[in-house]
């Protein structure tokens, strides 16, 4: 059999990816196929953050090749390529930003901004840019879970460089205030205060920016809905009924503004007992993915409620860091790539591919 492009294709339609569940090819991860004799080289390019799955695709890919009639050696160049996808219409992604989506709950106490960071961690960890904005004005967490003190700075006097923790970037009035200071602003306020935190920062070529959203489902949430541009939201429940009534909210009030939902996430789904390791559903069972299956969601993925989580973000190391060969820290990795394909599912943003059409009077 003579080896071509079309041979080494056909082979590699036998390799899966575990993430996807289609093979390398129909998922368009192959591309630069070159054949030199019997040596034959390839780029995998992913585009979603899959750091620690590259190896074994690789492996897979360098196993099937290689069982090939005339196949000497196999060169394999690996990287991730995130793209930019689109927004809501009459909005445009951000300079220096690829991807924005939201995490938001109906209510607060469900556990959405220690998700929300996890998830920023986790994406890291697997080889993307990340950014965190705290969207909470009246109770910002994120400089405590991430472990940042001091403020950030400013060479102009308009904008404002992201503050950094773990790896990455971050942006919250809670760096700009003092911890015990209260925020008694009225919506127009807030929701003023958090654009410029959004767009007044200089993010520094983001592949994904987290927006921990603020609880509920008032005027504030409605206009940051609006306003900030999203490639989608995930919606964080427990299965708590009280919880899941607010979430539903929650979740029509994206879908009303055009932002697709990308996921639910199910926390505190189980209590894991320190002492003796027993599990029981203190808040509930299957409530997340009830809600999932009646609007034709993608059920994202339950987290436990341990001591270990809290710990950990109260600490100001999240469960992702602090532990990331454990077994929350996989369920956090595990939810981020569902979200992270999620997003690549989208259509993309082609609004730089358009030139820009002046008319002038001639």
């Amino acid at each position: 059999m003579t080896l071509s492009k079309d041979v080494i294709l056909d082979t590699l339609r036998t390799v899966i990816d575990p993430v996807l569940g289609k093979d390398v090819v129909a998922a368009r991860q192959i591309a630069q196929v070159e054949i030199q004799g019997g040596n034959v080289s390839l780029d995998l390019r992913l585009d979603y953050p899959g750091k620690s799955l590259l190896p074994a695709l690789q492996q897979a890919i360098t196993e099937t090749l290689q069982s090939l009639d005339g196949v000497e050696s196999v060169s394999i160049h690996a990287s991730i390529d995130i793209a930019t996808h689109a927004v809501q219409r009459g909005l445009k992604p951000l300079p220096n930003v690829k991807n924005i989506f939201a995490v938001a709950s109906g209510k607060g106490g469900v556990g959405k901004s220690t998700t929300a960071v996890n998830l920023a961690l986790a994406l890291a960890a697997e080889g993307a840019r990340v950014g965190i904005l705290d969207a909470d004005i009246y109770g910002p967490s994120v400089p405590t879970m991430l472990g940042i003190t001091g403020r950030p700075e400013s060479t102009d006097g308009q904008v404002i460089a992201p503050m950094e923790g773990h790896g990455i970037q971050a942006m919250s009035i809670g760096f700009l205030i003092e911890a015990d200071t209260p925020m008694v602003w009225r919506g127009p306020m807030v929701t003023s205060a958090l654009e410029q935190l959004l767009r007044q920062t200089t993010w520094q070529n983001l592949d994904y920016l987290v927006v921990d959203m603020p609880p509920g489902t008032g005027d504030i949430q409605l206009t940051l809905a609006q306003k900030v541009p999203l490639t989608g939201v995930v919606i964080v429940t427990t299965p708590q009924d009280i919880a899941l009534i607010d979430a539903r909210k929650g979740l029509k009030m994206f879908e009303k503004v055009g932002v697709p939902i990308l996921g639910i996430v199910e926390n505190m789904a189980l209590h894991v007992c320190t002492q003796c390791g027993h599990q029981e559903p203190i808040f509930g069972q299957g409530g997340g993915q009830k809600m999932a299956a009646d609007y034709g969601l993608p059920y994202l993925g339950g987290l436990p409620l341990t001591l270990q989580i809290r710990e950990q973000a109260d600490g100001g190391t999240p469960t992702v860091v602090a532990d990331p060969a454990g077994d929350i820290a996989a369920l956090y990795k595990d939810i981020a790539r569902k979200v992270a394909v999620g997003i690549a599912l989208q259509a993309r943003d082609m609004s730089l591919k358009f030139p820009t059409i002046v008319v002038q009077n001639t």
